[in-house]
């Protein structure tokens, strides 16, 4: 099955089984592979009830009832991507922009998996770093490394590693994880947001999506540009 084919096939998989889950699936889910990435990006993704709860300013409730759902559905996605496509996919991470009704699903191929290209190289990598260093350094600190890598001309993926600080930590160990990812992901986007990252990318950016493995102290920021053209046939319509 060529890639195209295993893209759409993913999208319908997802968009389907959120919508079973929500009561209203995304309208388009975008999909891109390259490895040591997959991402699935949903559009106009926001149900009835959470619209009347965004309406009372319950943002917050909307998040927190959404990972519930997400914990049980993630593992439900990784199943599917490795027995039906055999994506050694072993980690998911993923993200809201309730606002803009959209959102995010990350794969993380298995770094032992020897297809995987570990490289890339692109355009003003280095300023982009050194913008990510600085935002990283006014939510917590400097991360211990950066790297990055664009999927496609749209879509750039970058891992942080080694950013906690030891409040953090100690939360953490408290059994606090969800209260502080909920309050570091309106944190770090809002510092993302305002950061010179349209300059370097010479482009409008259309969503910034955040999350962590705390466990790990690692996290990744995705950015999506917007498209220089239609999008192909990896999209589905729910």
């Amino acid at each position: 099955m060529n890639t195209v084919s295993v893209q759409a096939e993913i999208a319908s998989y997802v968009g389907k089984l959120l919508r079973d889950n929500f009561g209203k699936g995304p309208s388009s889910v975008y999909v891109s592979i390259k490895k040591p990435y997959i991402t699935m990006h949903l559009r106009e993704f926001l149900s009835p009830m959470e619209r009347v709860l965004m309406s009372q300013k319950k943002d917050l409730k909307v998040e927190e009832i959404r990972d519930l759902l997400m914990n049980e559905l993630l593992p439900e996605i990784k199943a599917m991507l490795n027995a039906n496509h055999h994506l050694n996919v072993t980690e998911l991470y993923y993200d809201w922009s309730l606002h803009n009704r959209s959102g995010i699903i990350v794969g993380i191929f298995d770094i032992n998996d020897t297809s995987v290209d570990t490289a890339d190289d692109y355009p003003n990598k280095a300023a982009i770093h050194r913008e990510i260093d600085q935002v990283s350094k006014q939510a917590e600190r400097l991360p211990d490394s950066v790297d990055s890598w664009f999927l496609n001309d749209r879509t750039l993926v970058v891992k942080r590693s080694g950013i906690l600080v030891r409040i953090e930590k100690e939360l953490i160990r408290s059994g606090f994880e969800e209260p502080l990812k909920l309050t570091k992901r309106h944190l770090e986007k809002s510092l993302l947001e305002t950061g010179d990252f349209n300059d370097i990318f010479n482009a409008e950016i259309m969503d910034i999506f955040v999350d962590w493995d705390f466990q790990e102290d690692i996290s990744y920021i995705i950015f999506i540009l917007k498209p220089n053209k239609s999008q192909g046939s990896n999209a589905s319509d729910n």
